[in-house]
């Protein structure tokens, strides 16, 4: 594992977050970022070391290099914070408080399944993206 880089952890079998890691990887043109699917084996080892229970928090985690970590809307407004075009766009984001923001992801989070579909198996990257992931 490359000790500089931030991993986003995902649920591999949601179309929606899948979605999502494809918007990352197309938008980070300084390769900051690493992923695995949370239903992986470096996934759960990854949550289990900071004590994550994800029984509560199953979408997106980012790991920052070391032991922090950031999830929910948190996560999400800091992987836009680094990619070009939507920095702007995540410190305006930012400034709603948590609570609203959590809100509103808790929610799509809920329905995810039900309004964006999932997968019978985590996704599985193409042989160029293949050093990207963790777990492959």
């Amino acid at each position: 594992m490359e000790s500089n880089k931030k991993i986003i952890l995902f649920d591999g079998v949601c179309n929606l977050c899948n979605g999502f890691i494809q918007f990352v990887i197309k938008h980070d043109a300084t390769d900051v970022f690493r992923y695995a699917s949370l239903q992986s084996d470096i996934g759960q080892q990854l949550v289990s070391e900071r004590g994550i229970d994800t029984k509560t928090i199953d979408s997106v985690v980012l790991i920052e290099p070391g032991i922090a970590y950031y999830i929910k809307s948190d996560a999400a407004l800091q992987i836009g914070k680094q990619l070009k075009g939507y920095r702007t766009f995540s410190k305006v984001l930012n400034l709603i408080p948590s609570g609203l923001r959590n809100f509103v992801y808790d929610l799509i989070a809920q329905y995810r399944y039900a309004w964006f579909g999932k997968n019978d198996q985590c996704m599985i990257p193409t042989p160029e993206l293949k050093s990207k992931f963790l777990d492959s």
